[in-house]
């Protein structure tokens, strides 16, 4: 593909829009780590909610949701869809207490709520796991494709495209701290949604239109790997005919994988940079509005125009051969459904191509800036700071997490070349974070919860994902994804549940002082809250109420999958479905207001 003059100059803009302003908070970033890491927690909830939804939205995205729509139809999307309830109960239940904490990294929470030596050696422990290792993975993830949709639209090696968007995320990441990410993450997002809902237009257009597109895919076609029959366009699964994948796509998401794994962006109480942007905003109540309208945004805004874009690619490309016939120079190493996406820009008009590769640019940068800046800052604040050099200057600390960034990236860019397609790369994340999530959402609500139970937690979800992957290798074992993730689930939970009755405790005065500064309610702290000498009216003060929450987890969801279904149903033009779910969208979006109003309204004095 060919940009002409027109296009460079898009991208230019583009380039200079969302870049040029993140240069003068530089200075700012400077100053010191909280501003550094948290922004010096000033942040409004609208550029918080923002710059989640941008970092979320990464160069992989597309690509992945067009991966899962040709291989699942667009059923499949339940697999991230069911996060909603994960995202919402952050919201409810969580959001406030991690602002309350005042921590600068949710790893520094550890050392707060647990004691004694293995506090400190699960922060270290995370810090590194996460920071580096995972963090490597999940940025290599998101760069492979940008590789995979250089080399379709340019031809260019992957160490080239490395080379190039290395230099520009390091070289904006190392200077701005989070306020310029936050900056880059806000102009950037309003960039790749209409970029991408540009792309998801001229590929309607390109196979006749969408009453043509549902037409083709109204009947059941077999998928790509030649041993099944899907109906493409359902929201949701086949239960008569396709079970195993009913189970895999819907079932085992809904049921289980929403609260038993973690997941970046979608950890199950709230974590990563979702709990930066949280611990950085401004208050209480910035906090859970952030998280609010990043779910709402997150899965009602941007899925459609993706999923348009990979329903088309089905009939342009029904085959991966079909990709490689149309791109003769595509890098065979790189063929996947994932890289159906780039493939579908061939269609693209002067003028739109520049602002689609401006626009995944944005995507790439948005993300790998945030994962830059979070990575580091646990390296630095929860592992550097914390165990290496302990009484260094601000400055100094802030100079080691620039150098932290770039080694980062490095690290992240060889992992680009140990990995193949974004589906098998969110199932890999998905499996190693398999059985924790429960822990993370206790830890909140339930005292005996300790430091050792998430190390041992940790230890048995690596260590069987670990003899299930020798299993299937060594000994031809075939053990089907949910099936695996049941067994790690199981084996885990029981794990740590032990160890939470029969391991060592937390120390009470911990414990009372997390209560104190927290306040985290239900009754799974009633013993500390006595013990704490606080009454259960001075409890009552933080306004936390479970009943209301529960009601707003339930509305808030309703909302956000009523307003997705909406807008599926009517591009499909199933007018009457479309009507029956906005009145359930409007109803329960009344219901929702009603509840924050009651939660947090005027007379909050939180």
């Amino acid at each position: 593909m060919k940009l002409q003059l027109v296009d460079w100059l898009i991208v230019l803009a583009s380039l200079l829009i969302c870049f040029v302003p993140a240069l003068f908070f530089g200075k700012r970033a400077g100053k010191s780590t909280s501003e550094f890491f948290v922004s010096g927690r000033a942040v409004p909830w609208w550029l918080a909610g923002l710059s989640m939804v941008a970092t979320t939205f990464s160069s992989d995205t597309p690509n992945l949701v067009t991966d899962i729509v040709r291989r699942q139809g667009v059923a499949g999307n339940w697999c991230w869809w069911a996060f909603v309830l994960t995202g919402v109960a952050t919201v409810f239940f969580y959001a406030r207490m991690w602002r309350r904490s005042e921590v600068m990294t949710d790893l520094e929470f550890y050392e707060i709520r647990y004691s004694g030596k293995a506090a400190s050696v699960v922060r270290g422990f995370r810090s590194v796991y996460l920071g580096l290792f995972f963090n490597c993975v999940i940025m290599a993830s998101v760069n492979l494709a940008a590789c995979k949709i250089a080399n379709v639209l340019f031809g260019l090696p992957r160490w080239q495209t490395l080379l190039m968007v290395g230099m520009l995320n390091v070289a904006f990441a190392a200077h701005s701290g989070l306020w310029g990410v936050l900056v880059i993450d806000m102009i950037q997002f309003f960039i790749k949604m209409t970029a991408v809902i540009a792309a998801a237009w001229f590929a309607v257009q390109h196979v006749g239109g969408l009453d043509v597109m549902v037409q083709k895919l109204s009947v059941p076609m077999l998928a790509p790997d030649g041993k099944s029959l899907i109906h493409y366009l359902n929201i949701l699964p086949d239960f008569t005919n396709n079970w195993d994948i009913a189970v895999a796509v819907f079932v085992m998401p809904l049921a289980v994988q929403w609260w038993a794994t973690w997941y970046p962006g979608a950890e199950p109480g709230g974590g990563s940079y979702i709990a930066q942007r949280m611990l950085a905003s401004k208050s209480e109540k910035d906090a859970l509005g952030a998280v609010l309208f990043f779910n709402v945004a997150h899965y009602v805004l941007r899925p459609w125009p993706w999923i348009l874009v990979g329903l088309c690619s089905l009939i342009v490309y029904p085959q991966l051969s079909d990709i490689q016939k149309a791109f003769p120079n595509l890098d065979p190493s790189l063929l996947g459904h994932d890289i159906a996406y780039p493939a579908m820009l061939k269609f693209l008009p002067v003028g739109f191509i520049g602002l689609m590769v401006g626009g995944l640019i944005a995507a790439n940068s948005s993300t790998i800036l945030t994962h830059l800046n979070w990575g580091s800052s646990y390296l630095v604040h929860d592992f550097y700071q914390r165990f290496i050099r302990t009484d260094a200057t601000e400055k100094h600390y802030v100079f080691v997490g620039r150098l932290t960034t770039v080694g980062l990236f490095l690290c992240s860019a060889g992992t680009v070349y140990l990995l193949d397609t974004a589906k098998d790369n969110f199932d890999i994340i998905l499996q190693i974070g398999a059985g924790t999530g429960l822990l993370y959402l206790l830890r909140w609500f339930w005292w005996r919860i300790t430091a050792w139970c998430e190390v041992v937690a940790m230890i048995s979800s690596f260590g069987v994902s670990i003899v299930l992957l020798v299993l299937k290798k060594q000994f031809q074992v075939e053990i089907g994804t949910h099936h695996a993730l049941l067994i790690t689930i199981a084996v885990t939970t029981v794990c740590w549940v032990l160890t939470a009755f029969f391991g060592p405790q937390t120390e009470r005065r911990t414990l009372i002082e997390f209560y104190k500064k927290v306040r985290p309610f239900g009754p799974g702290w009633k013993r500390i809250r006595e013990e704490a000498g606080i009454s259960e009216q001075e409890a009552a003060a933080t306004h936390e109420n479970i009943p209301l929450a529960m009601l707003g987890w339930s509305a808030g969801c309703a909302v956000i999958w009523s307003a997705l279904f909406t807008v599926g149903n009517f591009i499909y033009g199933r007018m009457a479905h479309a009507g029956m779910l906005l009145a359930v969208f409007i109803a329960s979006a009344v219901l929702l207001l009603w509840v924050i109003n009651k939660l947090w309204g005027k007379n909050s004095n939180a």
